[in-house]
């Protein structure tokens, strides 16, 4: 039997830059340091630093959560039974497609309205007008 050669794992995960953030996740984390950034400079202008650091750094790290978080796929809830293995940013754009392409039908139905001296009520029973009962089809 002759040998064959086992690849490593060692180049895994070399699509990762400073091994915690793929390119995805550091687009995502960039593009809410850069809304951050516009806080920050709100905050600054009005001297109130460290509040527009917190902001920044706060939607930055949402930023990396939409570009890495994957939904979980155990449990029993609806959204894990549909959702369950996506990332979440997937959802948010399939979602905002499906708000975008969602058409309402509506239907215009005519609607007849009801003929109420038909109707035997107490107020239509005592009628002393017998003419329409002693016609006959010819007479009508």
């Amino acid at each position: 039997m002759g040998s064959y050669y086992i690849p490593s794992d060692k180049l895994k995960g070399e699509g990762r830059i400073l091994y915690i953030f793929t390119t995805k996740s550091l687009i995502y984390t960039a593009s809410g340091g850069l809304i951050g950034f516009l806080f920050y400079a709100l905050f600054n202008a009005l001297g109130i630093k460290t509040v527009g650091i917190i902001i920044m750094a706060l939607l930055a790290l949402i930023g990396y959560g939409i570009g890495t978080i994957k939904f979980p796929t155990a449990g029993t809830s609806k959204i894990a039974k549909n959702v369950g293995g996506d990332s979440i940013d997937s959802v948010i754009v399939n979602y905002i497609k499906f708000k975008k392409n969602r058409k309402v039908y509506t239907y215009a139905i005519p609607r007849e309205e009801p003929d109420y001296s038909a109707i035997n009520t107490p107020l239509n029973m005592f009628k002393t007008d017998k003419t329409s009962e002693n016609n006959t089809k010819e007479e009508k």
